[in-house]
């Protein structure tokens, strides 16, 4: 099929008794009697395709007796290639491609099915696959026993990568266990069963489950942690399991409270790791292998910056190793985990802890990193409020090098960590929504693409552990889409339409994603392509007579969302919004500064301070453009912007400041700031 044709197109090649044997050469092999009829229907799907690639979407549906373990093979027709796999472990031998079942997904029952994607190249034609074969056996339009012995799939997992990829998709919980003052302290309710239930029922495999231990542990020499901490992280542990979800458990805030001192009191904390982590796995060296251990969360050292820190987290990890490996029971062969210095993607980050994994020559070791994003595009400093280049090759980078390290020598990746830094369920808007959309869905497929697992932290700002309902469900459908396939978007997800302005056509721009754009709706009504919006290659022009009837009476903020649909994910939402440029007063205040606000329909994109001379002022001195939530934060329900104590601290006394909020509709207003003493007095242009 050429790139002109349309990209999504469906093959379904089935095997039923007495059909004809036109279609399918595919099998299921499982655990089974010899005797045992085999029969399967695949339905393979080109999800989208542009030049050189393609996304595909495979589903198995048994039709004989159950089966226990399964390995589909087929052959490329046209010299095609798969180049990453999500679902099922890929191999490949010449034209000859094979997908094989992971322990969560090896058991199908009759009448059951499984399902799996996997991107891939082509050249020339991509044509789809004639036929499907597993071990040799043909399917050949009946239900019959196998040609060959059955070899199943493993009692779990035969090594640490197939028991990785089993984890994903999975989410913290966090700010619960590890919080301090116990387990309530910051605000989350205590963990239910009913809450592991909900997350496994929403899809998810595992859960990372930070523990801070220190509160609960006795002086040396002993160190001697509570039975009752023990006994409840095993509660937890035991909820996690009876219901299907691996769990991985750790030293969490320990890392920062007292373990990052290593270097000024070595023997001390060495000593009440090793008895920590020795307590520990005694606790659960009996338990299933669904339970993992992480040797400490965000390693840092007090005073051992860099290079100078890689030798004290080597220890750490070497000791934690040592002592659950020695322990003996389960955790002779448990999967270990071991993260680099301060979780950082840096190659000189990287390969240290490369070259201590592979010391080890064992099978059951992964390595894990945090990743927030390109940090000013995170927090929204110095220039960077949307997901632009700089951001994007930042995400490519740390995750090609934490492939080209780990992943591509059989060493799995956990991303223990990731998300937007400060994204909570109330508060300002740290980063656009629509930006962070982006970010996620970019890290989502680069992580499909390398075969990453990811834990995302959720520490109540997605699910709400009181209802049990997700804050934003929209948000959390396109994540959830993410785990296995693309979402489109457009250039932003805003049109701003000025209030007593004449209305004229608007245009964005598509990002595809690789799919196929098939239109825009507002609410059931499909909009008229030609007549209310045109396509021009990936430019997308909404009609200015379109745009008129979408803003209605034209009151300031949303007046309509536009719905941007594509041949797979979740569809784009578009907010059609009438604006004005925002008003601020003057206003007093004693060590901070709220601004009364008319916002007009309006939002900050991003926030300019200087000097009279020029200048940088505020607590960035390094950019003019300083951080959201530390210099600035607007309450567009309450009509405020806060100029906060940090901001107020780090300007001089008695200089005026000339404060510049750009908006995201155009408009920038001007505000001045003066500090005398506590007093801090502002002033609108």
């Amino acid at each position: 099929m050429s790139p002109s044709t349309a990209h999504r197109r469906r093959l379904r090649l089935g095997v039923l008794a007495g059909a004809a044997v036109t279609a399918l050469t595919a099998g299921l092999l499982g655990a089974v009697g010899a005797q045992a009829a085999q029969g399967c229907e695949v339905d393979y799907e080109v999800t989208g395709e542009w030049p050189g690639g393609f996304i595909a979407e495979v589903e198995v549906t048994n039709l004989g007796e159950p089966v226990d373990g399964w390995s589909l093979e087929w052959t490329w027709p046209d010299g095609q290639r798969v180049t990453s796999m999500w679902n099922a472990k890929h191999t490949a031998s010449g034209e000859t491609a094979t997908a094989e079942s992971y322990g969560y997904n090896k058991r199908i029952a009759t009448g059951d099915s499984t399902a799996f994607g996997f991107t891939g190249s082509w050249s020339g034609e991509n044509t789809d696959p004639t036929g499907f074969k597993l071990n040799g056996r043909l399917c050949d339009g009946t239900t019959g026993e196998p040609t060959e012995t059955p070899t199943g799939g493993p009692a779990e997992w035969d090594n640490a990568v197939d028991q990785v990829a089993a984890m994903e998709p999975s989410t913290n919980i966090g700010n619960t266990l590890d919080a301090l003052g116990g387990e309530t302290a910051w605000g989350n309710p205590m963990i239910t069963e009913e809450l592991l239930q909900t997350y496994k029922a929403e899809g998810y495999n595992s859960i990372r489950l930070p523990v801070t231990w220190d509160e609960f542990t006795g002086p040396g020499p002993d160190y001697t942690i509570a039975p009752e901490r023990m006994e409840r992280v095993a509660q937890v542990v035991d909820w996690a399991l009876e219901n299907d979800l691996q769990v991985m458990i750790n030293l969490h805030h320990d890392s920062w409270m007292w373990l990052d001192e290593l270097p000024n009191d070595h023997d001390n904390v060495m000593a009440k790791f090793e008895a920590m982590w020795t307590q520990i796995a005694e606790r659960f060296k009996d338990y299933p292998e669904g339970l993992s251990f992480e040797s400490n969360n965000e390693p840092q050292f007090v005073g051992k910056e860099g290079d100078a820190g890689d030798p004290y987290n080597e220890e750490l990890n070497r000791a934690f190793y040592d002592i659950v490996r020695g322990s003996g029971g389960g955790n002779a062969d448990r999967l270990l985990v071991l993260p680099t210095l301060n979780t950082n993607a840096a190659q000189e980050r990287l390969d240290p802890l490369k070259a201590m994994i592979d010391s080890l020559n064992d099978d059951m070791v992964a390595a894990t990193i945090h990743y927030y994003g390109f940090w000013p595009f995170s927090v929204n400093v110095a220039g960077y409020p949307t997901y632009e280049e700089v951001s994007q090759a930042d995400l490519a980078g740390a995750f090609q090098r934490t492939h080209d390290t780990f992943t591509a020598n059989g060493i799995p990746v956990i991303v223990g960590e990731w998300a937007i830094l400060n994204y909570g369920v109330t508060g300002p808007e740290v980063v656009e929504y629509g930006e962070m959309l982006k970010f996620f869905e970019d890290l989502q497929f680069q992580a499909r693409q390398y075969h990453f697992t990811t834990m995302i932290w959720d520490a109540i700002q997605f699910l709400n552990r009181n209802t049990l309902q997700w804050h934003d469900q929209y948000l959390q459908d396109r994540i959830s889409s993410s785990w296995t396939t693309r979402s489109g978007s457009t250039s932003f997800d805003r049109i701003y339409l000025e209030k007593a302005g004449t209305i004229g056509d608007v245009s964005q721009t598509l990002n595809l994603n690789g799919l196929e754009f098939e239109g825009l709706w507002h609410g059931d009504t499909q909009l008229v392509e030609g007549t209310d919006y045109t396509l021009s290659g990936d430019t997308l022009t909404f009609k200015a007579a379109t745009l008129t009837r979408l803003a209605g009476d034209r009151a300031y903020g949303t007046n309509a969302t536009v719905e941007a649909r594509f041949s797979a994910g979740v569809p784009w939402r578009i907010n059609i919004i009438t604006f004005d440029q925002p008003v601020l007063s003057d206003a007093t205040g004693t060590n901070s500064l709220v601004i009364p606000t008319q916002f007009k329909g309006d939002r900050i994109e991003q926030m300019e301070a200087h000097y009279a001379d020029g200048s940088n002022a505020g607590p960035a001195s390094w950019t003019p453009y300083q951080e959201s939530n530390v210099s600035w934060l607007p309450n567009y329900n309450g009509g405020t912007i806060t100029v906060p104590t940090s901001f107020v601290n780090a300007i001089r006394d008695g200089e005026p400041v000339t404060i510049t909020y750009h908006f995201w509709g155009g408009d920038s207003v001007d505000y001045t700031v003066t500090k005398n003493g506590t007093t801090v007095t502002g002033t609108a242009s």
